[in-house]
């Protein structure tokens, strides 16, 4: 029975070849261009991560000052975190916020100092 189950397998492997190869010679002989690059804009990735910097800086400014006074008030990051995901104060993704996302606005701050 398992040989016979391994030999169907082995068919059906075959003939999805066969059917790949010709629907590649079929999309070949359209003029498709198949795989590779195709002379598009190189991307260079540091432009990326300072688009990515300088948004997170920018929310950082909205959003930091109202961290920056609770923390100054005595809150601990998860208390901060806590109040501003009840305000309905999104995330720069859109998220809850949690103890880590308070800590990472308020090193873009760089006002974090601990809390009494």
């Amino acid at each position: 029975m398992v040989t016979q189950m391994a030999a169907v397998a082995e068919l059906e492997v075959a003939l999805i070849s066969q059917r790949t190869r010709a629907a590649l010679a079929a999309a070949k002989a359209k003029g498709t261009t198949l795989g590779g690059w195709r002379g598009g804009p190189k991307v260079d990735p540091a432009r990326g991560r300072a688009a990515l910097s300088e948004a997170a800086d920018a929310f950082a400014e909205r959003v930091g000052p109202i961290v920056t006074e609770m923390r100054e008030a005595g809150a601990s990051r998860r208390e901060i975190a806590r109040s501003l995901t009840e305000k309905g104060i999104k995330t720069a993704r859109g998220g809850q916020w949690s103890a880590t996302a308070v800590r990472a606005v308020l090193g873009r701050a760089e006002v974090d100092t601990p809390a009494p």
